[in-house]
């Protein structure tokens, strides 16, 4: 129907814009929240002058993730002498797209009703009629599997890219990228199984829903309440996942040059380097849709809140939508604040120290917490 093809085509523009200004804005936040951590100014050159005025907007280094974009897009496009042209012009693409396809199945605001956001239009509310639409682009069962199914494709450009740009140091790094994606993909997986048997579904629209309620009579029944040790377990895996630091071996600099893209420039080293921006974003969202309740404050739903003791508090439709917007945005900046925190705080580990630190810690620990919630789950059971 036009109606739900109208609605869906919204939501893709706004998934899109959040994802895309959010990669800018972490450029910038990376660099001054760096600068905070170090007693630095931080980026403070790149201004905009007003028109026939000698005024420059500064505003405190914003415009350097505008700059950036520029340069790198009228940067000279090399390439190396003996390359896979196919590959290496492929791999950037396999890299930045499943980024924004994780996107799809996440859950940014409860359910959507046209017609009483557009009660002031009778004629749109009229063609909408009774219709109902849950604020996310790909309603699916199977959310938390297509997470991981897209996810993982990362590792494939990863892989291409080193493998085609016929330089030892890319192929080193591509060798690096893929052993470590894989080992703390695994680790990923098993963190969120524990929320699975608690919840019962990998649909993440149900998740959130069953977030909304409470524990222990006021305690708001969120994942990082009821599985707090696979939240930690879930961020560490999920930013080594991103090839972050301390986690950035397979682009360490210091012994790789830039790891499996060396041998790219201009947007195409462009599009690697915003991928790992947006990654912050999308590991931000996931994160606050499986641990932190979703686009819903404590005690919320889609009627308004329910406070412990039963007190009932009613939000008109279009206030309960903008304050889930709102909401999930809110978290979803905290959540990458803190993987900036994380990569300013703590050094870069040896390549044998990270595939350890996965295979030797994180997985026997995720082992265990998925014990744990077993029996835990089944004692519960028994007693009812």
């Amino acid at each position: 129907m036009m109606q739900d093809l109208a609605v869906h085509l919204v939501y893709i523009l706004y998934a899109i814009s959040v994802l895309m200004g959010m990669g800018t804005l972490l450029t910038w936040v990376e660099r001054k929240q760096g600068a905070v951590m170090s007693d630095r100014i931080g980026a403070n050159r790149a201004y905009i002058r007003l028109p026939f005025t000698q005024i420059r907007l500064v505003w405190i280094g914003l415009f350097h993730g505008i700059a950036d974009g520029l340069k790198l897009l009228l940067k000279e496009d090399f390439r190396p002498a003996a390359y896979d042209a196919f590959a290496y012009a492929i791999a950037p693409w396999v890299v930045f797209t499943p980024v924004l396809l994780v996107f799809a199945v996440v859950p940014f605001g409860g359910a959507l009703h046209p017609a009483e956001l557009l009660s002031a239009a009778p004629a749109l509310a009229a063609w909408f009629g009774e219709r109902s639409y849950a604020l996310q682009i790909a309603q699916l069962d199977a959310g938390l599997l297509i997470v991981f199914a897209f996810g993982g494709l990362t590792v494939i450009g990863a892989m291409l890219a080193g493998w085609s740009s016929s330089n030892k140091f890319s192929m080193l790094g591509a060798l690096r990228a893929g052993s470590q994606m894989i080992s703390y993909e695994l680790v990923m997986g098993l963190t969120v199984l524990g929320l699975v048997l608690i919840y019962g579904t990998v649909d993440l629209t149900q998740i959130v829903q069953a977030q909304s309620g409470v524990v222990l009579g006021f305690l708001p029944a969120w994942g990082l309440v009821l599985q707090p040790f696979a939240a930690v377990l879930f961020v560490t895996a999920a930013m080594a996942e991103n090839r972050r630091t301390p986690f950035d071996l397979p682009e360490a600099e210091s012994e790789l040059i830039a790891g499996y893209f060396t041998e790219y420039s201009a947007m195409k080293m462009g599009l690697f380097m915003f991928a790992e921006f947006i990654e912050i974003a999308v590991i931000a969202a996931l994160f606050s849709t499986l641990f932190l309740g979703g686009y819903n404050l404590p005690y919320m739903h889609d009627g308004g809140f329910t406070l412990p003791g039963g007190r009932e508090i009613a939000l008109a439709h279009g206030t309960v939508v903008l304050l889930q917007l709102v909401t999930f945005l809110v978290k979803m900046m905290l959540m990458s604040s803190f993987q900036i925190l994380v990569r300013w705080s703590l050094p870069r580990l040896r390549y044998d120290q990270l595939l350890r630190f996965a295979w030797k810690f994180l997985f026997p620990l995720c082992l265990a917490n998925l014990v744990v919630t077993a029996v835990a789950l089944w004692l519960l059971g028994g007693m009812k």
